[in-house]
């Protein structure tokens, strides 16, 4: 059994036992000086749930990533992390807890291959990764490694530098990141930034195959690909959610239509 199967076998059972909510916000505001970036929001993400957060720029989107993950600490209101308190947690004990966040910036090693960027990744977030012994291409770290790259697509680049793959490609690779050390909950940052067409389709194959144990919230521009991989939908506008709903619900809302899609949604 690989290591993916093992995850989603370990994934359906928590999913079975039923593990709550994944994320939650209780009034949460933050503010930079007079300026209320987020202003009371409160949120829930179960278990598992797959979450779009949509809204124009300037809503808030990026903000409240920086608060989930410790980047940002708010300025009032409550974080919790699969029930525990974290608002107060520096970002690597969030990730010990198994957060994960992708950029809408890539942070990659671009003098490196794809494998050695994945094989990095788990090993950062293991318990060996202060070791120098050189890993074999038999290292359980490796072998994960290699699924990893096998499950974003990018299992023929695997020995190619970074620096050499398309946009498209390098924007697999931070899912591949994400992926590493078994997260519980991952937040996408504008996956979908400048690819095109067919790299799209082929994000949303990606993000709708992930374990069904992995929650995320995902915020983007590109509606059609938001609501493509979503259970639902949240709407921000000027630091607040106004609305919530299932895709098919916010896609043909006429306030959602109006305020983010300016009059129509084609």
């Amino acid at each position: 059994m690989s290591l993916l199967e093992a995850r989603r076998n370990i994934g359906d059972m928590l999913g079975a036992a039923g593990t709550g909510n994944a994320l939650e916000l209780r009034g949460v505001t933050r503010m930079f000086g007079a300026l209320a970036a987020l202003t009371d929001v409160t949120l829930s993400v179960k278990s598992g749930e797959r979450r779009a957060v949509l809204g124009s720029n300037g809503a808030g989107k990026t903000t409240l990533f920086n608060c989930v993950t410790g980047d940002f600490l708010p300025t009032s209101g409550t974080i919790r992390l699969f029930g525990e308190d974290v608002t107060k947690f520096p970002p690597y004990e969030r990730i010990r807890r198994g957060l994960r966040r992708t950029y809408q910036i890539s942070l990659l090693f671009n003098g490196l291959s794809v494998l050695d960027n994945v094989y990095l990744a788990c090993r950062g977030v293991s318990r060996g990764r202060y070791s120098l012994i050189r890993p074999r291409r038999n290292d359980a770290l490796m072998q994960s490694a290699f699924e990893l790259i096998e499950a974003v697509h990018l299992g023929e680049v695997a020995e190619t530098k970074v620096a050499e793959l398309s946009y498209g490609q390098q924007r697999q690779l931070e899912i591949a990141l994400a992926l590493a050390g078994a997260p519980r909950f991952i937040l996408f940052d504008e996956p979908a930034a400048g690819l095109s067409p067919t790299e799209r389709s082929e994000l949303v194959q990606i993000l709708t195959s992930l374990p069904r144990h992995i929650g995320y919230i995902i915020i983007e521009h590109d509606m059609d690909v938001a609501l493509r991989v979503a259970d639902s939908v949240s709407m921000m506008h000027n630091g607040r959610i106004f609305k919530e709903g299932l895709p098919s619900e916010i896609e043909n809302d006429p306030e959602v239509q109006q305020l983010y899609l300016g009059g129509g949604h084609g």
